[in-house]
């Protein structure tokens, strides 16, 4: 297994300006000269480039401008850098290093030939389930193996999950990871919520640090859209999506998709509960169910489609959600008034 190591750049090389927050083409950074620009995260650039000492290509990941100087910023890399030096499977994607070139963080992995998730979904949904099951259970199999090892992924989506051209699922993004004994990072310009809306676990939207549930639950929605092409929630904004996942009820998989059968749609009917009590106890149960359909419990599919008002604990309503998101606000802008006053020269 390869040890990862932080890269110290070199005093001779010259500085550069980062133009319109993106390295260009035939760029240098520190000793990897960019190829290409592969994507764009909420929190950071990704490149392909050449590493001109290892003579390869890799993948360069670099925060984008908002983050740079932020200290959460640089311990998310860290905390990245710390994951993949720990891990080691074939749905886990390998890193070779991580350091700082003219005070900006970065982090370098192997360059993974294939397509992410997303771009599958998006060309092939719905995937048939002879298709689809076998991916994700090769998926719940690298997550099983990152539990073992301590590690809750927290940001699972079908954007940080490469199938390389022989059906290899590959497994990266594990900068939002919880680790044993890792303590929480506040990230400036981000909510204190750690995730991606439309996959988020319902702990993990009423700010709970999460489990292997929390992983199971991610894995639940993406399977969902693997087979139907759709989310199971889906809303104009990102706070109508999370009162779903906090109060409502999926559509039945079997009807949005007739080709799937009631057993799989019981499956990830189960992944989706609300309470993590509720759903599979670890990735090996839910593999477990994938490979024994027949056992899946039928009954949660009589769970309504549509969750009533009258459904939901006044506590969890969306009324008591918006005023207690005003309420924060008004707090935040007296005390910023404040802070401003006490400033002032008298």
């Amino acid at each position: 297994m390869a040890t990862l190591t932080n890269i110290e750049p070199s005093s001779e090389q010259t500085s550069y300006a980062i133009i319109d927050g993106m390295l260009q083409i035939g760029d240098q950074f520190d000793r990897f000269q960019i190829r290409e620009h592969m994507a764009q995260g909420g929190m950071a650039d990704i490149y392909r480039a050449y590493d001109l000492v290892n003579r390869r290509d890799i993948v360069l990941k670099i925060p984008d401008q908002m983050m740079i100087g932020d200290p959460a910023q640089y311990e998310r890399f860290q905390r990245e850098l710390e994951v993949l030096n720990t891990l080691n499977h074939p749905t886990i994607l390998h890193g070779l290093g991580s350091g700082q070139y003219n005070r900006i963080p970065y982090l370098t992995t192997e360059l993974v030939k294939g397509k992410s998730l997303r771009d599958i979904i998006a060309a092939s949904a719905p995937l048939p389930p002879d298709q689809a099951v076998p991916l994700m259970r090769k998926i719940a199999e690298g997550m099983a193996y990152c539990h073992d090892q301590d590690v809750v992924h927290r940001d699972l989506k079908p954007e940080n999950i490469l199938v390389t051209d022989e059906g290899q699922p590959i497994i990266m993004d594990f900068g939002l990871a919880l680790t044993k004994g890792s303590h929480r990072v506040t990230y400036a310009n981000l909510s204190a919520t750690a995730g991606t809306p439309d996959y988020m676990a319902p702990e993990q939207i009423e700010g709970q640090r999460g489990d292997p549930r929390t992983d199971l639950y991610a894995l639940g929605t993406i399977f969902y859209e693997m087979l139907s092409g759709t989310l199971p929630f889906s809303a104009d904004n990102n706070f109508a999506v999370m009162q779903l996942h906090l109060n409502g009820v999926a559509p039945r998989l079997d009807q949005v998709q007739p080709a799937v059968s009631s057993e799989l749609a019981a499956i990830v009917a189960k992944c989706l509960q609300r309470d993590p009590a509720d759903r599979y106890a670890d990735m090996r149960a839910f593999s477990e169910a994938l490979d024994h359909p027949e056992t899946a419990d039928l009954s949660l599919l009589d769970q309504a489609a549509v969750t009533t008002v009258a459904d939901i604990p006044w506590y969890r309503s969306p009324a008591v959600k918006a005023i207690a998101t005003a309420l924060v606000i008004l707090v935040v802008l007296v005390v910023l008034a404040i802070v401003l006053q006490s400033t002032r020269p008298h």
